[in-house]
């Protein structure tokens, strides 16, 4: 038995999740991979489904390189375990899936969905590995395939996937520090320097982290914090302090988040607030992308 797990290149080092999946690749063959960790279960259909979309996604690309990365709705066991990540995935559209990519809900397409081509998979070299404990894996593949050249992201409208919640869930090993700092990078390099200045939609705790976090230089683009909350309003400013040099280092306004104007960094969670957030959204016009980005 030895021997055939050699011949398999299976040993028993263990290489963490990156270098499981990779090695798990190159055994295979298929023109597709499809994704299934091993406590999930995948519809009957969800082959035949996630393989219609994928060549459908590569008629509409128009591209003779073969970069399709489909995913699929899911469903949740149990069935009322992480509602709101749950429904913020399922109900995103084709269109947000590669825009609505800064929260901390991770990937638009969660990666027990993935169905993708081996020539995206190649391309980007797989997981990362030898990371280290901690690392987000599929955050970090999934940003490095939005950056890859005519790559198409689309969803199933089917629920082809039962994602299974338990305490052994490898995601809780991730690091929830290493996720901020790779979507802040991100947000930091892809999206601020396109904008002279912004404002931040948040004038309480996570507005006022992100702002710490920020460069020197970014500070200074920073027009406005903006809220919805009146006693946050009433302050007026916004005082960042240096406590061992005693001096404000930074001041910064706070307005009503109606008179604010785009571009915005909306560091307020989703389905959060009643509706008010998404409601403002809507009523103010503004364009998810191109006016505002959310960093919740």
């Amino acid at each position: 038995m030895s021997g055939i797990f050699a011949q398999a290149n299976i040993c028993e080092d263990v290489g963490g999740v990156g270098y499981a999946k990779n090695r798990a690749v190159e055994m295979s063959s298929g023109q597709f991979i499809c994704f299934c960790d091993a406590d999930d279960v995948s519809a009957p259909t969800r082959l035949q489904e996630q393989y219609l979309e994928a060549i459908k996604s590569a008629i509409k690309s128009r591209h003779r390189d073969f970069r399709i990365f489909p995913g699929s709705m899911f469903q949740r066991d149990p069935e009322n375990s992480t509602k709101r990540y749950t429904n913020w995935a399922n109900r995103l559209t084709n269109d947000e899936l590669t825009v609505q990519i800064y929260t901390s809900h991770g990937p638009t397409l969660i990666a027990p969905t993935w169905f993708v081509s081996r020539e995206l998979f190649n391309s980007l070299d797989g997981f990362k590995e030898n990371a280290g404990a901690g690392f987000p894996e599929d955050l970090d593949f999934f940003y490095r395939a939005l950056d890859f050249s005519h790559v198409h992201f689309s969803k199933v409208e089917k629920t082809l996937v039962i994602y299974r919640y338990h305490p052994g869930c490898t995601s809780f090993g991730v690091s929830e520090d290493a996720i901020w700092n790779m979507r802040f990078y991100r947000l930091c390099n892809c999206v601020l320097p396109k904008w002279e200045v912004f404002t931040i939609w948040n004038a309480g705790k996570q507005g006022k982290y992100f702002f710490k976090c920020l460069s020197e230089m970014d500070k200074k683009r920073v027009l406005a914090f903006c809220d919805v909350d009146q006693k946050k309003i009433k302050r007026e400013w916004f005082e960042q302090y240096d406590s061992s040099n005693r001096l404000v280092t930074w001041k910064v306004p706070i307005i009503h988040v109606r008179i604010a104007r785009p571009p915005l960094v909306i560091c307020v969670k989703l389905d959060m607030t009643g509706g008010d957030l998404e409601r403002i959204i809507s009523e103010s016009k503004w364009k998810e992308g191109r006016d505002f980005v959310h960093f919740s």
